[in-house]
């Protein structure tokens, strides 16, 4: 049976920033030119020993309504083994034969033994300026040569990385510390150990710098795709030209819902993957392998004895421009639908919609809108206390954001607007409004009171030490009762702003880092309550009626624990009270986070749970 114990832990790291970010080595690289009668086509290309680029890279690179815009980055994946980063451009010209338009693309391939994107932003800028040249002359391809002899990878000098590292605020392995005697859980280790070492920034075209934009996107509705990507579902973004933006957001969603090091000791050996794949961008031509996917994993549900390192039917997230893919629902588990391009000049906030299944919409609830609120709230302080860098320093600037966090030291939230909020979250529920109502009357209002005082330092505790200055106290202690929530990652995360001399090029990327650690410790939080209840339920089984006649003085080996049908123990249910869905961060009134908790359960730990409500009581007789 695998095990993932024998997994190395990961790590946050960035690159050096008082050095030049390194190449990753390339592939292959090619030149795409658009033919009014044959189509997309591969002008010039270079590759290395089996790598096949015909009728593949140009329907990747190429997805369908570039035309509409005049520039785009695309990421893609290729062969399962390579990914890849195509620079479009589309230029007016004077050829009537081309339709008055140039369009080409530059792409490179980058082994993904570098990271989940092969650290292929990178090449962003050099590709990008190739293509603009090239765009312009399409006879100086020694542009390209130039370019493949410096950057190919040289036979025998790469060096193998496991397939979980991705450099620059990412997961890499780290060898494994010594486990102290009688310690049987390591939790104060964190995945952001080495999370912004003094000196270190991100690359100018990584995908995090779109992370506040994520937020100011999706709002409180990135929770249930948080709580989705955790249960490694199939996300589909269906969206438009331009995808370098979404492409940012598969990448982030991806980051930001993997498996924190403190918690993988608590999980089962044949527990999910410790990450969700991104796929990037995908098409029609990708339909085959998706259907084989999904058959993937039908065997990895029934058979718990598949290779681990398989990722087969492990659950991914994509976007797609072709709206025939969000038509077919056997592809994707949950579907989101981006706002038209134009959707940002609107007079009204337009949200993306969400839905899982086809046709069931996915809303956020009540405490992820007090939630979202209080994390706008933190972020809004630490960047009101991070400089500014010059917009023209990094090529960053080009992708448009409005999260709005700069606006002033403590600016008003952006989600006042009820009737725009109606769209995206659940209304509060009768039976909560029935509760609230008669702890209001029984306790003169104090125990509402202290609900939502012991709710707010919960959601504190989880920005602790991320939203500080250097000299300011802490804003909040985590509670006491739960120790091992953030305390972990506070040790380490809080480097970003506990130096005593902070520049403005270290301090470029703290909101971006507050916020991977912000839902690290909101994953390790649900998963350490969860391991906490199941392990406190111990191995306890359930018997059968059948043994009911046998001799009660009977001592009952292992032989005798009854099984069943795959073989296994039959071990009884895990309780889980209303205080552990607090614990966790989730509505204790909502049935989807109720189903939620069962699958997750299931998923990470091969425990089935039952769910107690919250209620009220009267003289035996539940009122509420």
């Amino acid at each position: 049976m695998p095990s993932r114990r024998a997994q190395p832990p990961l790590s946050v790291r960035l690159p050096a920033g008082n050095a030049q970010p390194e190449l990753p080595p390339i592939a292959a690289l090619f030149l795409i030119d658009f033919d009014v009668k044959a189509g997309y086509t591969i002008v010039w290309k270079q590759a290395a020993p089996g790598i096949e680029l015909e009728g593949l890279v140009e329907y990747k690179s190429l997805p369908s309504g570039l035309h509409t815009v005049t520039d785009d980055l695309i990421y893609f994946v290729h062969d399962g083994h390579h990914a890849g980063l195509s620079a479009f451009i589309n230029t007016p010209c004077d050829e009537e034969e081309a339709r008055h338009a140039r369009m080409i693309a530059v792409g490179v391939l980058v082994p993904l033994s570098y990271g989940r994107l092969g650290r292929a932003w990178r090449h962003a800028e050099g590709l990008k300026d190739i293509a603009s040249k090239l765009a312009e002359d399409r006879k100086i391809t020694s542009l390209l040569d130039e370019y493949w002899e410096k950057n190919k990878a040289k036979e025998g000098a790469e060096q193998e990385r496991p397939a979980i590292e991705s450099p620059s605020v990412s997961f890499s392995a780290q060898a494994a510390q010594p486990r102290k005697a009688n310690h049987t859980r390591n939790r104060s280790a964190s995945d952001g150990a080495s999370l912004l070492p003094s000196g270190h920034r991100l690359s100018p075209y990584h995908p995090a710098w779109s992370l506040t934009s994520l937020l100011d996107t999706f709002g409180p509705l990135i929770f249930p795709i948080h709580r989705a990507a955790l249960l490694r579902k199939r996300i589909l973004i269906s969206c438009h030209a331009p995808v370098r933006e979404t492409c940012n957001f598969v990448y982030n969603i991806s980051v930001l819902s993997n498996i924190p090091q403190t918690v993988t000791e608590l999980l089962a050996p044949t527990s999910s993957s410790q990450r969700l794949r991104p796929l990037f961008t995908i098409g029609v031509h990708d339909i085959p392998f998706l259907m084989e996917d999904f058959e993937a994993s039908k065997r990895r549900n029934v058979d718990s004895n598949l290779d681990f390192a398989d990722e087969s039917g492990s659950g991914w997230i994509a976007c797609t421009t072709d709206s025939i893919l969000a038509m077919k629902d056997t592809l994707w588990d949950m579907l989101i639908t981006m706002p038209p391009p134009y959707a940002p000049n609107a007079k009204e906030k337009v949200w993306p919609t969400v839905e899982c299944p086809r046709g069931v919409p996915v809303k956020a609830t009540q405490r992820d809108l007090r939630r979202f609120r209080a994390l706008q709230s933190g972020l809004a302080r630490l960047a009101a206390t991070t400089p500014k860098p010059a917009a023209a320093e990094t090529p960053r600037s080009e992708t448009p954001t409005s999260f709005k966090l700069t606006t002033g030291a403590f600016p008003v939230p952006s989600l006042d607007n009820d009737e725009a909020l109606d769209k995206i979250v659940e209304p509060q529920s009768w039976t909560a409004l029935a509760y609230s109502g008669f702890m209001w009357w029984a306790s003169a209002g104090e125990q509402a009171r202290s609900e939502e005082q012991e709710e707010a330092a919960h959601d504190a505790a989880l920005l602790a030490d991320l939203v500080l200055t250097p000299h300011t106290p802490s804003m909040s202690n985590p509670p006491k009762s739960r120790p091992s929530v953030s305390g972990g990652m506070a040790d380490s995360i809080g480097s970003i702003v506990s130096r005593s001399a902070i520049g403005p090029e270290d301090d470029e990327a703290r909101t971006e880092l507050a916020v991977i650690a912000y839902f690290h410790r909101l994953t390790a939080q649900m998963l350490t309550v969860m391991g906490d209840l199941a392990e406190c339920s111990g191995d306890c089984y359930e018997d059968d009626d059948e043994d009911d006649d046998e001799d009660e003085n009977e001592d009952e080996d292992a032989e005798d624990v009854p099984l069943r049908s795959n073989g296994e123990p039959k071990r009884i249910a895990v309780r889980v009270g209303s205080e552990a869905l607090e614990s966790m961060g989730l509505d204790v009134w909502n049935a989807h986070d109720a189903e939620f908790v069962k699958e997750l359960m299931a998923k990470y730990f091969n425990r089935k749970p039952y769910i107690e409500g919250k209620g009220v009581e009267v003289c035996g007789v539940r009122v509420c």
